[in-house]
């Protein structure tokens, strides 16, 4: 077995992004039967099972974490010899790219992306990854398992390429039919009545608590889940309030069953950015869905603008 042939180290690249023998089969366009022989010739070349089967998918032994970083490198300097990155054509591409996302970003931001995408892309696939703990999703991008995050990850500002989308602030969200709040909620109000707090992993959202700590401002929190969308239903048939995102609390008013309103107290806003990795940010994909998705969120602004809706 030669193991400079490419097409092993691709497998073995894919295998270890993917955790997965179909999975990489389907990223690479090959059959699995095929990929499964290629990670038969690499055991027995190093005379390790490289991959072993667990509860997460098919994790990396010591050596083949080893492995993987020479691997990946000398694959990217391969593509850049043989010019195999110098252009993307999103009208040919089967690639499927995957996303790091908070579930405010998959409901506010895929469904305004999925038409652009596919009249440019047909047959380009999104992969729609659930944010994990800061430093998954900071390996996801760096192994390339993930090709972008999006959301607010204030832990990944350093050391990753960045761009604002856009900037968010907070609201009020409460059921349209709340008993007492109804045309306004002062502060009191705001202390007196019970919420619904989200522990979303991965995102920037502690500031909620940490700005109420700071200006002495007390929530009684009744009902604790550990994203924005259960606990956003949490509200329509409550009496519970919750702290949200605007632009997630107006697609949720305009389901008709809820009440965004104000805060009655100054919050910090924050940026909602995309992230990636520096090893990718020459690659011609990503940089075409880069674009892509700025576009879609700067379109989206000025039409929310016009609305009077964006804030």
């Amino acid at each position: 077995m030669d193991i400079s042939d490419t097409r092993l180290l691709s497998v073995f690249d894919e295998i270890y992004k993917t955790r997965s023998v179909s999975r990489a089969a389907e990223a690479l366009g090959l059959g699995q039967p095929a990929v499964s022989i290629a990670l038969g010739k690499l055991r027995q070349h190093f005379g390790d099972p490289l991959f072993v089967r667990t509860s997460g998918g098919m994790d990396p032994t010591p050596l083949a974490e080893e492995l993987w970083g020479p691997i990946r490198t000398a694959l990217d300097a391969l593509g850049e010899a043989l010019g195999r990155r110098s252009a993307f054509d999103a009208t040919s591409s089967e690639r499927r790219f995957r996303i790091c996302m908070t579930d405010i970003s998959q409901m506010v931001i895929l469904p305004r992306l999925w038409s652009p995408l596919r009249a440019a892309a047909p047959s380009v696939r999104i992969e729609a990854l659930p944010l994990a703990s800061a430093g998954q999703t900071a390996q996801l991008l760096e192994s390339g398992a993930a090709d972008l995050a999006i959301g607010f990850m204030p832990h990944l500002d350093a050391g990753f390429y960045q761009q604002v989308l856009f900037r968010q602030h907070y609201v009020v969200l409460a059921s349209a039919d709340h008993s007492r709040v109804r045309s306004g909620l002062d502060l009191a109000q705001f202390q007196t009545e019970e919420h619904v707090a989200f522990t979303t992993a991965g995102t920037g959202h502690q500031i909620i608590d940490q700005e109420l700590a700071r200006q002495g401002i007390r929530r009684r929190v009744a009902l604790t889940i550990p994203n924005f969308v259960g606990a956003a239903f949490a509200i329509e048939r409550t009496d519970l309030l919750m702290v949200i995102p605007r632009r997630l609390g107006e697609l949720l008013r305009g389901r008709g069953e809820f009440s965004i309103f104000p805060l009655p107290f100054p919050m910090p806003d924050y940026a909602v950015k995309q992230y990636w990795h520096e090893r990718y940010h020459h690659d011609p994909g990503s940089r075409w869905l880069r674009a892509l998705i700025s576009h879609v969120v700067a379109e989206e602004i000025t039409d929310g603008c016009d609305r009077g809706i964006v804030g």
